[in-house]
């Protein structure tokens, strides 16, 4: 479960973690179709009885991200070169190793666990606090994890879905390990207003960036790109949490 598919960028904050999770539902094969009530989201109950206040709030993100962080990662793109961008990357990513880190090791994946804890060292120390990523040419893979999906290992079910203001796709359970997860994580505990708010911003938007290129994908994909985003999360989340196995036998 800890072998994800998630870029280096993991689920970065704000915007980009609804991109993220978009582009993750393009690897999902066999989608159920929204209204068959036979699907494999049947065996979950009612899935979404915050329809009406999810929609309005992905709505509101859309605009957002229209009107104000996807120009500002066009921005970026356009002047930061793929180098510099790439050691940008490099940097949160190497930022949430740690934290996959100890997710795994709550999930008892102690051979992954010490695998991104020497990611981290190796790319803290010899690549210089993660500008590169010579931890992956050692042979030492990249893994995804985060405390929704620990959460859900441990048995907990994922509620109703939720659409978070600025964060994006997520269900209770989700939404309540994001929250723990951001308390603890680095770059929102950075003592300095203006430096935590920078380094929040830069993370947004490098993420953004990463992901322009599937705008295309994710506008043809659907009529309806909120049922779209919504099964698709869902379906992906529960693919990671039972290790790619269906845990209603089908």
């Amino acid at each position: 479960m800890s072998k994800g598919a998630q870029p280096g960028r993991g689920r970065a904050a704000g915007i980009a973690a609804l991109i993220a999770a978009m582009l993750l539902a393009g690897g999902c094969a066999n989608l159920p179709s929204p209204s068959d009530s036979g699907g494999v989201f049947s065996a979950l109950g009612q899935v979404d009885p915050l329809e009406r206040y999810n929609r309005a709030i992905f709505g509101f993100n859309e605009a957002l991200d229209r009107s104000i962080v996807k120009p500002v990662a066009h921005a970026y793109e356009a002047v930061i070169p793929e180098p510099g961008r790439m050691m940008v990357g490099n940097v949160f990513s190497n930022i949430g190793d740690l934290w996959v880190s100890a997710n795994n090791l709550l999930q008892g994946q102690w051979r992954s666990s010490a695998s991104d804890l020497g990611r981290f060292l190796i790319n803290s120390t010899f690549g210089l606090f993660g500008l590169a990523d010579l931890a992956t040419d050692l042979g030492l893979q990249k893994n995804y994890t985060d405390l929704g999906l620990t959460l859900g290992r441990w048995g907990a079910l994922p509620g109703p879905y939720l659409v978070l203001p600025v964060f994006g796709p997520s269900s209770v359970r989700d939404g309540v390990g994001f929250v723990i997860q951001s308390t603890v994580d680095p770059v929102n505990t950075i003592d300095s207003r203006g430096q935590r708010n920078s380094a929040i911003a830069l993370r947004i938007v490098d993420a953004r960036a990463y992901y322009l290129g599937t705008d295309s994908v994710i506008e043809g994909a659907a009529l309806d790109r909120y049922l779209f985003v919504r099964d698709s999360y869902l379906q992906r989340r529960r693919y990671l949490v039972h290790e790619g196995k269906s845990p209603y036998g089908e």
